[in-house]
């Protein structure tokens, strides 16, 4: 056992240095420099990006697929979850029974949306026009993630396949789609200050 947790905890230090990698070479590139005057505030932009910015009712996609939305979010609990509980799976004889219980549910729950997304994928003609093959890839391998260390927590059988998926997964983070955990905080920081810059965002007293 001890074999198998190392190397899964292995794959989360490759998986951590490659997402350090990607940090690195990111902030290396020279951004364009932005010449319009300011005339807002650049830090509250970035703060509404990060904030209000990323409520559903701010987004024109997610106002209209709250369902959507809603299901993206119990799917990424559920990878934060089933990487928390891998890290701490030395000391689940610790952990009391109601919470083991609550956390087996809250990533059978995530394992389900997240399914539901790659069928998704599969049976809506949009998205399945727009997915290439590693995005079919990352959402399967993060759902089986979540689900086997679901598993694991209510039967001792599923450890040893947890640390292996939990292996492979750490390990492909930087590799494929799911570095977007990464770009997700460049991309936000990018909009706030553009459009704060701007004095787009927030809205202005005018405006709203």
């Amino acid at each position: 056992m001890l074999i198998f947790q190392l190397l899964a905890f292995a794959g989360l230090a490759a998986g951590l240095y490659g997402i350090y990698l990607r940090y690195a070479e990111t902030r290396r590139r020279a951004l364009p420099v932005d010449k319009s005057p300011v005339k807002g505030n650049i830090s509250h932009g970035i703060a509404y990006a990060f904030t209000t910015g990323m409520m559903p009712w701010a987004k024109e996609s997610t106002r209209i697929h709250l369902i959507a939305y809603l299901r993206g979010i119990g799917f990424h609990i559920g990878i934060f979850a089933a990487i928390g509980t891998v890290i701490l799976s030395p000391f689940w004889e610790w952990f009391p029974p109601l919470l083991s219980w609550t956390l087996s549910w809250v990533l059978f729950l995530g394992a389900l949306l997240g399914a539901a997304g790659g069928l998704m994928r599969i049976a809506e003609h949009n998205l399945r026009g727009l997915s290439l093959p590693d995005d079919h890839f990352a959402v399967w391998l993060t759902t089986l993630f979540i689900a086997v260390t679901g598993l694991g927590l209510v039967n001792e059988a599923f450890v040893v396949p947890m640390y292996l998926v939990g292996a492979v997964t750490f390990t492909y983070v930087p590799l494929g789609k799911i570095r977007h955990c990464l770009y997700f905080f460049f991309s936000r920081t990018f909009f706030g200050k553009f459009f704060g810059r701007r004095g787009v965002f927030p809205h202005p007293e005018a405006v709203q």
